[in-house]
């Protein structure tokens, strides 16, 4: 009869480790896109939970429900945009403690600040420092996991040459092209691809909710109507009836239209969305 507990005893100990095995490290990113990253570095070592993630959703009109609240206090890691785009992650963020979590705001590793333009994932160098600082801070929360994480940003990193290598590409023939947007959403690739980008007034009115002036709106007009600006990208995710008369001229006018979106897509990669965007643009001005 002394052999049954010893079996037990035995089975217990070689069923330890399994009964061990680390639970995935809860990440919860403010935006979609940062979630992707989050899962193609961490795979199956994390748990990632995404808050805006609804194509048809305006980030700007979001509401935060219970669940998220649930999500962010049983979170290891959070990742926000900051400067302005997210501020409701502050409030829950300090609604639901978290002493040991590490939250990590994203247009802060680029060094940008509160009025610059806060779409920073349309900068392929911020999605960079963005995965370094990710993997660190999951290596730091799962060790027995570090290089795993280190293999998949060496991964991620190489994924992104394509994107900057299209980039270089169109700027060697695009540079010091006028352009214009209803919203400074593609802003970032702009200026990576060199192009001269005008109405900068009419953009920040509407992504601030504001009505443009009248001479903004007139501009605007002006260079859809003469074709002085070659291209006109539009926020197809969320726009404002200035906007959409702005696209309606553009339209009948004959100047390119391109559409830019403020969350990664259904079924996209961070990686195919951007070069999705980029091809984009290369058809609405070809050689």
């Amino acid at each position: 009869m002394r052999t049954v507990p010893t079996l037990l005893a035995c089975t217990l100990l070689a069923l330890a480790p399994a009964a061990r095995a680390a639970a995935p490290v809860a990440v919860v990113a403010a935006e979609n896109f940062y979630g992707d990253v989050a899962q193609q570095i961490g795979g199956a070592a994390v748990r990632v939970t995404s808050i805006l993630s609804n194509p048809d959703e305006d980030p700007h009109l979001f509401e935060a429900s219970p669940a998220v609240g649930r999500a962010l206090a049983g979170a290891r890691i959070v990742v926000e945009s900051g400067i302005d785009y997210d501020p409701w992650m502050e409030k829950l963020l300090a609604a639901t403690g978290g002493k040991d979590r590490t939250v990590i705001t994203v247009a802060a590793l680029t060094g940008h600040k509160s009025g610059d333009n806060p779409h920073v994932w349309y900068d392929v160098a911020t999605m960079r420092a963005y995965a370094d600082a990710l993997t660190e801070a999951l290596a730091k929360a799962d060790p027995t996991h570090g290089a795993h994480y280190r293999k998949q940003l060496a991964l991620f990193t190489a994924s992104l040459r394509p994107i900057e290598s299209k980039i270089a590409d169109l700027k060697a023939r695009l540079a010091g092209t006028p352009v214009t947007a209803t919203e400074p959403v593609f802003g970032y690739m702009f200026d990576a691809l060199g192009m001269q980008v005008r109405n900068m007034p009419f953009q920040m009115a509407v992504m601030n909710n504001t009505e443009p002036g009248a001479g903004d709106v007139a501009a605007m007009e002006s260079d859809l109507k003469t074709h002085t600006v070659k291209l006109l990208v539009y926020n197809s995710q969320a726009s404002d009836p200035v906007a959409e008369r702005m696209e309606k001229l553009a339209r009948s006018s004959g100047v390119p239209i391109v559409g830019a979106t403020e969350t990664e897509p259904p079924g996209k990669t961070y990686q195919t969305w951007m070069m999705g965007e980029l091809d984009a643009v290369a058809r609405a001005l070809p050689r």
